[in-house]
């Protein structure tokens, strides 16, 4: 079944969870411990729909997936090559008659699945703005980490448009453009909720944070505990460990 799903140059990756696996390509973008933080930050309720905003090779929704028990998650992207390999992990985890793919434009999300249809939506989104620091050559990378097709901005409104009432929002970030995330995030009525910052060791500043907002929320901001990723000597925390 694997040998049946790859491409030539890419591989198999273990998840470490519930069995699952995930199909990347080394030469377009693998997943990130960002990726696995926004999953482990994610809370779904039983019974509810969930869609992975910016969904890449699905790692997000697989990881989700794994490890909560949501009606059903549907990824969306906009690049063919990554759609098409997020729709393949979802057949190698035999999760068809719960996850599914659509290849598209977030910016034109609600021609696609119509206004408030779920109640959580996570994205990890490009962090860069266009034309700011190094712009990766390799195309799929650069529209990973640069702002190149969608802006914070477009991301922010069309998650609350296709939010449902009181649905969630969670999103990693970079620490430097939260004032920014929360400026947009209440033009668009999504209320920042929850937030924790992510650190490299305990003598770094945070490097990522994690964002959970509600849309219709009252503004009322819990800020967690820091995560710290590696120990002095270099190793993982316990908790990031523990998280993976």
């Amino acid at each position: 079944m694997k040998d049946d799903l790859l491409r030539p140059g890419e591989r198999v990756d273990d998840l470490q969870r519930g069995g699952f696996h995930l199909i990347q390509n080394p030469s377009a973008f693998c997943f990130g411990i960002d990726a696995v933080l926004l999953a482990f930050f994610t809370k779904v309720m039983p019974g509810e729909d969930v869609l992975d905003m910016c969904t890449g090779n699905g790692a997000v929704m697989m990881l989700l997936a794994a490890r909560q028990k949501g009606r059903h998650l549907t990824g969306l992207e906009i690049q063919k090559e990554a759609a098409d390999l997020a729709r393949r992990n979802v057949v190698l985890n035999h999760a068809e008659d719960t996850c599914d793919v659509v290849e598209g434009d977030l910016k034109c999300a609600t021609d696609i699945f119509g206004y408030e249809k779920f109640n959580v939506i996570t994205v990890n989104p490009p962090y860069m703005k266009a034309q700011t620091g190094f712009t990766n050559p390799n195309s799929a990378k650069a529209i990973a980490r640069h702002e190149i097709l969608c802006t914070s901005e477009d991301v922010i409104r069309s998650c609350s448009k296709l939010l449902k009432v009181r649905g969630r929002l969670y999103m990693v970030h970079r620490p430097q453009r939260l004032v920014e995330l929360f400026e947009q995030m209440r033009a668009y009525k999504l209320e920042p909720k929850r937030i924790r910052m992510i650190h490299p060791n305990k003598e770094k500043n945070a490097n990522m944070v994690l964002i959970e907002a509600v849309k219709g929320g009252n503004a009322e901001l819990t800020t967690e505990p820091p995560l710290f990723v590696y120990e002095s000597d270099g190793t993982y925390t316990k908790e990031l460990r523990d998280v993976y």
